[in-house]
Parts: C-alpha cells; structure tokens; sequence
C-alpha cells in the first residue's frame, strides 16, 4: 500500500468514526424529545447519511412530523412543510416569479420567491393526495436537486432530503405513486403504534411545556463529507 492509499485509508476510518460518534449524539439528543420508535429513528438517519430520500407510511397521529422536524434542529438544518391537497399547484412547493416595483424608479420587474422546497430537510405530508403533476414537481428536486421555474433553473442547497408521508389505510381521492416515482425513494419506512410503556410515557411528557435546545452534533456540512 502506498503512502497516499494509507492517508486514505486513515481519513476514511477517522470520518467512519466521527460519523459514529455524531449518531450516537444525535440519538441522544433526540430521546430528549422522541419516545420510542427506535428502528424508525435508525432508519431516518441512515438516510441522511447515505443521502436517500424516504416515504414513510403509517396513520396520522404518531408524530411523523415531530419526529423529521426535531432531527431537523438536532441537525441545525432548515426543515419545511408541504401539506399535500388535491389543489396544491407546482408553483406552490417550487416558488414563483412576482412582480415588484422599485419604490425609487417606479419601473417593474420579476422577482423569484423560492417555495417551501428550498430547505434542507422537507417532509412531503401525505404526497398521495395531490395529482401528478405536482408530485413532478417535488420529484424533479428529489432526482436533480434542482428546480425549473419559468425556464429558470435554481440550485437546492445541501444537504438537501426529502421525507413523504402517506395513509396506508385512507386511500379514498389519492393519486397513487407509480413504481417509476416509488423508485425515486430509497427507503420504505413503516411506523407503527408505539408500545403501551412508551404512550405512557408520551402522555405524561405531553403534558408539561418544554423547548429544548440541542446541542448541535453534526452539521450540515458533515453530512455532506459523510455522503462521499
């Protein structure tokens, strides 16, 4: 082995290590706030390091969007929120132009107001009930990490994930992902009820006010350099 392949080979095992120790943080942080569902948990986070986008399907009420928004701040990343509605437009999750005036000069001009996508983390509630026009729109940024408005192509900045939820039981008006989107996702999370022990344990939590602040133990930029 060389001398270049052995300082690869060191850098490779000290990221293996920070990348280690940085979950371990992470988790810990999160038990702060997140009871239970520990597989989910796990499974969230490989996705981010590996840089894959997930569809998690379970009913609603079981803190899917606490759980993706507070690993969002352990994270110190910025989290977005799409409802997903039959009459959700591209333009909505994307952004638009507007037109604005120069209060000095009076004249008029186009100015781009980015949309909900551009974010780091964004979790897709229920991606099943709007049409598929618009889920294109959400699926072109998954796939390119980039965005076309009005023949304008804009840069997402990273790390950039995407989290979709769906019903598996409620399935009445909902526009079906087709395998060929389906593909799109790297992982298939299923969350379930959590066990009687932890719904004690989240009632009695519930019902005190807390605001945690995390101690932020990886960044953004070290998701990236773990994505390589």
């Amino acid at each position: 082995m060389t001398a270049i392949s052995e300082l690869h080979a060191q850098d490779d095992i000290a990221l293996a290590e920070r990348l280690k120790a940085g979950r371990d943080r992470i988790l810990s942080e999160l038990r702060r706030i997140i009871v239970g569902q520990d597989d989910v948990v796990d499974q969230i986070l490989l996705s981010i390091f590996v840089g894959g986008n997930s569809l998690i399907v379970g009913v609603p009420g079981l803190a899917k969007t606490l759980l993706i928004h507070t690993i969002a701040r352990a994270l110190d990343l910025k989290f977005s929120r799409i409802q997903f509605t039959p009459d959700l437009m591209p333009s909505d999750i994307t952004g638009t132009d507007i037109i604005q005036e120069d209060p000095e000069t009076g004249r008029r001009h186009l100015v781009f107001m980015p949309g909900p996508v551009f974010g780091n983390i964004i979790l897709a509630d229920e991606i099943n009930r709007t049409p598929p026009k618009t889920q294109a729109a959400l699926l072109e940024a998954m796939q390119e990490h980039r965005v076309t408005v009005q023949g304008k192509t804009y840069t997402l900045d990273e790390p950039f994930f995407v989290f979709a939820t769906q019903n598996p039981i409620e399935l009445e008006g909902t526009y079906p992902l087709p395998e060929a989107q389906l593909d799109r996702f790297m992982f298939n999370i299923i969350i379930d009820y959590s066990p009687e022990a932890d719904e004690l344990t989240v009632v009695r939590e519930t019902t005190a006010v807390q605001d945690p602040q995390f101690d932020h133990a990886v960044s953004g930029r070290d998701i990236v350099a773990f994505q390589r």
